[in-house]
């Protein structure tokens, strides 16, 4: 079952984005845009509907985890009886691609990890024809299913009641690297992605655009700017469009009726987002996103509406 909401951490590369749960768990992921039918939807149903779990096979001790400084690098450690692992999780920023990485490194003792993976293309509509790859760089299983393909890169999974599991042990200074990969299922897989460069590269993109903000807001500055890098990673970044929210389908209460798709760009929410970024000296986005409004408008400016897709 998803945990409360509160309980997830969001990682994006301005694209889309993933919700990831304390226990390891991804429960959303739509690809290869924010509006894009889920890969990954147990967040709205059960572990039936996608998901993506990556965490110690044994009892969990304590929990831990924060960003990288500031960026949406994820950062979380678990300890046991056995040792302490550390996953490191991101979704590479500017490669043009739609990867995510999970980096599994040993700190202490040895820890068994666990992997499941269920992947259900079309909100869990679609099944995938799943098939196991040898590759020059180690194990991989590729999934398709109509046009979404996802090729996942690390220990081998093993085909197991409608999902794929894996068990690999973590020893102190050893790392183990996870990729997913989405492409258009007519096309070839793309190549394996260099982790240490999409680490590297992704964090520096994060802290720089962090730097840039001309406002501090002293008390409340850690608070502030996570909000600040929250905004920018729902902004798109190829057409400009802010979406209210990276989910779907989320009650505002429980039982209630206003269950709204916020994968849109709502105009009231995308104006009190550019409030906000204006007043930090971000105007490149603000820029961008009246571009874009201006093309969801053309033609009939007279019948605007209140919310338009990310092209407009």
């Amino acid at each position: 079952m998803p945990m409360n909401i509160e309980d997830y951490a969001m990682i994006g590369d301005c694209h889309t984005a993933a919700l990831i749960g304390r226990d390891g768990s991804i429960d959303w992921l739509c690809l290869p845009r924010f509006d894009s039918a889920s890969t990954f939807g147990a967040l709205l149903g059960t572990e039936d509907h996608g998901r993506w779990l990556l965490a110690p096979a044994d009892p969990v001790i304590e929990t831990s985890r924060s960003y990288l400084g500031t960026t949406f690098t994820l950062v979380t450690r678990w300890v046991t009886e056995s040792g302490e692992v550390e996953v490191t999780e991101l979704m590479p920023h500017g490669d043009r691609r739609a990867d995510l990485i999970r980096r599994v490194r040993g700190i202490r003792g040895t820890v068994t990890m666990r992997q499941e993976v269920r992947i259900r293309f079309g909100y869990a509509d679609a099944m995938p024809w799943v098939r196991q790859v040898q590759e020059k760089g180690g194990h991989a299983i590729i999934a398709v299913a109509g046009p979404d393909a996802v090729v996942i890169r690390g220990p081998k999974l093993t085909a197991s009641n409608h999902a794929h599991e894996s068990e690999f042990a973590v020893s102190q200074g050893d790392t183990v690297d996870i990729s997913l990969t989405w492409y258009p299922s007519h096309r070839v897989a793309p190549p394996r992605p260099d982790v240490d460069t999409a680490i590297e590269q992704t964090t520096a993109w994060w802290t720089d655009w962090a730097a840039s903000c001309t406002h501090r807001a002293d008390r409340y500055e850690d608070a502030a700017l996570r909000s600040l890098l929250v905004l920018r990673a729902l902004t798109h970044e190829d057409t400009g469009g802010i979406v209210a929210a990276a989910t779907t389908s989320l009650p505002e209460q429980w039982g209630g009726v206003r269950n709204w798709d916020y994968r849109f760009v709502w105009l009231r929410d995308a104006s009190s987002t550019l409030d906000a970024l204006l007043g930090r000296g971000f105007l490149s986005e603000a820029a961008t996103w009246r571009r874009w409004l201006l093309r969801a408008i053309a033609g009939d400016p007279g019948d605007i509406q209140i919310m338009y897709g990310l092209g407009g």
